[in-house]
């Protein structure tokens, strides 16, 4: 995983950079994009009592949920077909939850349940139109 400070989405190929946002020939893309809230993050470390340093390490970042996006000060929807609009023309297309895999295991042990409780594993969605996106960008949800 890599933090980066902007980025370019596309309905083509996802995040750039991330090999499984393409879509393949003849397919109609549903994984395309994740994103993830911090304040679900948070819960779900703090289910753990990871926070205050009871297993004896920091807290995991972010991105070791292996999220393309984490999102401040919005609640995403918890259905699909909603569009999250990011930046200036990204649309994003809500088509799932993201259902936490056994990887999570491996960053704290139980954190892979603490996160299916709510959608706090984030959403997954295909992208609708193009965008380049940066950090502090604004995030609006549409019908």
């Amino acid at each position: 995983m890599e933090e980066l400070r902007s980025v370019a989405v596309t309905a083509a190929a996802g995040v750039q950079g991330d090999f499984r946002g393409a879509v393949r020939p003849g397919k109609k893309p549903r994984r395309q994009i994740s994103l993830m809230e911090i304040e679900s993050w948070r819960a779900a470390l703090g289910d753990l009592e990871i926070c205050g340093g009871l297993f004896g390490f920091d807290e995991p970042a972010w991105h070791a949920r292996r999220a393309n996006l984490l999102v401040e000060g919005l609640r995403c929807p918890r259905e699909t077909g909603y569009v999250l609009a990011i930046g200036r023309t990204l649309r994003i297309e809500v088509t799932m939850e993201c259902d936490p895999c056994s990887r999570m295991e491996e960053v704290a042990q139980g954190l892979k349940h603490a996160l299916l409780p709510d959608w706090r594993g984030g959403v997954l969605g295909t992208v609708l139109d193009d965008g380049e996106i940066a950090v502090g960008d604004e995030i609006r949800i549409e019908r």
